[in-house]
């Protein structure tokens, strides 16, 4: 099953169902194919991850949006742009285990009272957090596409202990009243209802001794520097995912990931419209009565533009090829110039001399009926 399904598809819902639809569809098929109740039934849990993929999708607007327009290749390879990409069945309870009720840090809620718990007893430590921050990108650089470093403060294992919070030479001694488990289980008729262990709060251990620089926590903070390749024509509100990024994890797990949002400053010349630029540039009433070539600024230097003789002030000229490019990666948009007319706010005697000989030989023209007396006959008055 290497290639990705459509995952309307998946869920089994139409294109224009409803967040409670996508979140009811899902849940039918995560507890259909849950791994506990398809024992060795590899297809099944190959079916429960698609599902979970396609919801992390369709329950975002913004990534749904993204989707409907560009659909898997939104997301790059790997989900790089905010698709999640899930290793192991323990990234979807973590992820999605809040959808089912209460406990969503360790596959609670019904997936806990359903199959007596085991999912709440991860395989392995959880990895590190996942962190955000806001990239803001010009309109250059979005044309162009650019490595930005960035810093952050992140957490990093502490070097003394290891990331253990023990102090060098000391350990950690199991829970007595989880047996190390973190959890502590009683049935209730049919099911098994497990929760968190109180004595030691889920860790199943404790430290004797703790580390001295990190007191137990087994990290610290510090500022690293981060270096994030941004792909040509980029739009404001996309999610990019940079795996590994993010907090350190306890030993023996993975680096959470750092999701940038992406944020364009305001530009002093160019609006933006998808892959189309808008620029307004002024030219006198001479140029647009008779005609001109002038060059128009873009985001690459300067292209000639042709006037023709007689435009009218808000004509709307198109500069093929000179927008940005296409994010998903097929052309470049258009540049779009609109023109208007410049009124001098002072006048020399020798231009108000001549405006007025122009009006008069205007007037004679339209028989002496002037534009606003043309507008009055037109209403009857």
């Amino acid at each position: 099953m290497s290639e990705k399904r459509d995952y309307y598809e998946v869920l089994g819902v139409e294109r224009d169902a409803s967040e409670a639809d996508i979140k009811k569809a899902y849940r039918k098929q995560a507890l259909e194919n849950h791994p506990d109740r398809n024992a060795g039934d590899d297809e099944a849990e190959q079916r429960f991850k698609q599902a979970a993929e396609a919801y992390d999708i369709l329950r975002d607007a913004e990534k749904r949006a993204q989707y409907d327009r560009f659909g898997h290749q939104a997301f790059g390879p790997g989900g790089q742009y905010g698709g999640q990409s899930f290793s192991n069945m323990e990234d979807i309870f973590s992820a999605f285990g809040d959808i089912f009720g209460a406990g969503g840090g360790g596959g609670g809620g019904i997936f806990g009272d359903l199959f007596g718990g085991g999912r709440g007893q991860r395989s392995g430590p959880r990895r590190g957090r996942d962190l955000k921050i806001v990239l803001e990108l010009t309109l250059e650089e979005i044309d162009e596409g650019v490595e930005k470093t960035v810093a952050l403060k992140r957490t990093e294992h502490c070097e003394p202990c290891k990331g253990t919070g023990c102090k060098p030479g000391t350990g950690r001694k199991s829970c007595a009243t989880c047996g190390g488990r973190g959890q502590v289980a009683r049935n209730a008729g049919f099911f098994t209802m497990a929760s968190t262990c109180p004595t030691c709060r889920g860790a199943g251990d404790s430290i004797e001794s703790p580390c001295d620089k990190c007191h137990g926590d087994g990290s610290v903070g510090k500022r690293s520097e981060i270096k994030i390749q941004i792909p040509a024509g980029i739009e404001e509100g996309v999610r990019m995912r940079v795996a590994g990024e993010g907090d350190a994890g306890p030993p023996g797990a993975g680096r959470g990931d750092l999701y940038c949002f992406v944020r364009e400053k305001e530009h002093a010349v160019f609006q933006r419209s998808g892959p189309d630029l808008l620029t307004e540039v002024p030219f006198s009433f001479g140029q647009l009565a008779l005609g001109d070539k002038v060059e128009i600024p873009t985001l690459r230097g300067t292209v000639e533009m042709t006037v023709p003789a007689g435009t009218q002030t808000g004509k709307v000229f198109r500069l093929r090829g000179q927008g940005l490019p296409r994010f998903e990666g097929r052309g470049r948009g258009d540049q779009l110039v609109r023109v208007f007319v410049e009124v001098p706010s002072k006048l020399t005697d020798r231009q108000r001399e001549l405006l007025e000989e122009f009006d008069e030989v205007e007037l004679e023209k339209a028989g002496g009926r002037s534009f606003f007396d043309k507008i009055l006959n037109y209403f009857g008055s």
